[in-house]
């Protein structure tokens, strides 16, 4: 039997089945357990959930007379009612920022949980990343560029923990470039949550060693998604789709790639898709032995990669992120220097740049948003900029709007 009840109701010895409510409302990472401590009724009642669902079989049932919400005859396997999710509206990159800066934090939060009870020999809860990747998704679909860019921002500490909630991100966004289906939408950016899961069976000595691997220390990196594809066979609820972009995201067509040196089209589109989402945030985000390449830099040394990407694929990818991702340093035909905040409709080349600097008079001036997709606009990217040429301390609260960030 299972059974809707107000928070208020839950007592020890509970089966704590589901959370009614996102994940972003309550401190729990998984679902599906006894409650067996009282500080975990504590952390639920000051949570901003004030409905679970418990399992009767599995626990205890509320006292005899009790009011229930709703209740459940059959033991069925996904308790909570069907949701009809209703278009999520695409907002301006400046609406979004503050509110995609506050799922990256909760997700990383997430992720480390999930990363450390993998490493305890438990089973991966889905159904708990199901629900993050919701949010996620939710936020690509109001500006993509929010979420993709805030994850590119990692410390060294926790590069393998945002590097997943990145490549979710990515794999939404390229999935809605590639026209799929929401469900399979959501599937891939599940994949791309759960992909390099395999890194949590690393020696942390190797995982976290400050500077390039030995050969011997490669091999064993390169262990990790025969690992993760190992670890998601031994959960319940894991979708074909994952285990497929886990065991192979990094594949290369040119069958050069790990572990089964698969080569065109033994490799699948899923798989494909994990790979230039995994390359295009790993080389952009800072760690302890390189500096993370500028975006647009970076994707222009990604097309000069022969026999790595699907092509197609590829060129998805520029197009769902942009020629000139947000973040990328640019200077216009005018002389003035920019940092691009925001794409536009009209054109991969027309994004929103924010204006900074003056290369004429080599110093700042007070920022000016330029739309180039506006006919009247005659100011255009003239190159790429490299910024560690430049040195701009706050380059990445220009683009952001949000203080603190540093560059």
């Amino acid at each position: 039997m299972l059974k809707k009840i107000q928070v208020r109701q839950l007592q020890v010895g509970m089966h704590l089945k589901e959370f009614c409510g996102s994940w972003m409302d309550h401190p729990f990472w998984r679902t599906g357990f006894v409650i067996k401590d009282p500080h975990d009724i504590e952390l639920i009642l000051a949570s901003r959930i004030t409905e679970v669902w418990i399992d009767c079989s599995k626990g205890d049932d509320v006292p005899r007379g009790a009011a229930v919400v709703e209740q459940i005859e059959a033991p069925v396997a996904a308790p909570v009612a069907v949701v009809v999710r209703k278009p999520v509206a695409a907002v301006p990159m400046a609406e979004e920022v503050a509110r995609a800066s506050r799922i990256c934090f909760e997700a990383k939060a997430a992720v480390v949980t999930m990363f450390e009870e993998v490493r305890m020999g438990r089973a991966v809860d889905v159904g708990g990343a199901r629900q993050l990747v919701e949010d996620i998704s939710d936020s690509v679909a109001r500006n993509p560029g929010a979420i993709i860019s805030l994850a590119r921002l990692k410390t060294a500490d926790d590069y393998t923990y945002m590097h997943s909630v990145a490549v979710c991100a990515m794999m939404v966004a390229l999935a809605k470039q590639l026209k799929f289906e929401d469900a399979h939408t959501r599937q891939l950016g599940l994949a791309g949550l759960l992909h390099d899961l395999g890194k949590a069976a690393m020696p942390s000595a190797v995982l976290n060693k400050p500077g390039k691997l030995t050969d011997a220390e490669f091999d064993i990196m390169k262990t990790h998604p025969t690992e993760g594809y190992k670890m998601l066979m031994a959960s319940s609820g894991v979708d074909a789709v994952s285990l497929d972009v886990v065991l192979h995201h990094h594949e290369k067509i040119d069958g050069s790639g790990y572990p089964e040196r698969f080569k065109g089209d033994q490799i699948s589109l899923h798989a494909k898709m994990g790979a230039v989402c995994d390359v295009y945030d790993a080389i952009t985000s800072n760690r302890p032995y390189k500096a993370g390449w500028d975006p647009a830099e970076s994707l222009r040394r990604m097309a000069e990669w022969k026999g790595h990407f699907e092509p197609m694929v590829f060129q998805a990818f520029v197009k769902s992120i942009g020629i000139y991702p947000v973040g990328s340093l640019v200077r216009m035909t005018s002389g003035r220097i920019g940092v691009v905040i925001e794409q536009t409709a009209a054109s991969l080349t027309t994004p929103k740049v924010k204006l900074f600097f003056s290369t004429k008079s080599n110093h700042r001036i007070p920022p000016e948003v330029l739309d180039l997709s506006r006919p009247t606009t005659s100011d255009k990217i003239a190159q790429r900029e490299d910024p560690d040429a430049w040195h701009f301390p706050d380059l990445n609260e220009l683009w952001s709007g949000l203080p603190g960030l540093g560059s």
